[in-house]
């Protein structure tokens, strides 16, 4: 056998396991970077709601529109699926603008994101992260 009549191997598949097709290196990036941004203004929103609940002190409306903000980012860069993506922020854009119309954030407002949080991160802790088919 001549070494040209040799197989082939094909060069390296376009996509690899981390790799979502068509996604280049600038839109993981910006994805990461969005996660990075929804994550950090989530954590702060839920700091301030925190801390008024154990301290007993009341806040305004702000934490809250930073956190739902956060929720939109996040979904933003995180959510594959369209629907899921935008109904997560829209929802999450109407309750801060409900927030910020309100003016008010009464102690079971601060309980209900703060429970809702918890189960949230509790699911994302336990759940079996997704394995790239093969």
């Amino acid at each position: 056998m001549a070494p040209t009549d040799l197989p082939q191997k094909d060069p390296a598949p376009a996509s690899s396991p981390g790799h979502v097709d068509g996604e280049t290196s600038e839109d993981k990036q910006l994805s990461v970077a969005g996660m990075m941004t929804g994550t950090a203004l989530i954590f702060i929103g839920f700091l301030n709601v925190f801390l008024s609940i154990s301290g007993g002190f009341e806040i305004n409306a702000v934490p809250l529109l930073i956190y739902f903000g956060g929720i939109a980012v996040w979904a933003n860069a995180v959510i594959e699926n369209p629907t899921w993506r935008y109904s997560v922020m829209i929802v999450a854009i109407a309750i801060g603008l409900g927030f910020f119309h309100y003016g008010e954030v009464l102690f079971w407002h601060k309980q209900v994101v703060f429970w809702t949080t918890v189960v949230v991160v509790m699911y994302f802790m336990f759940r079996e992260p997704k394995t790239p088919d093969r």
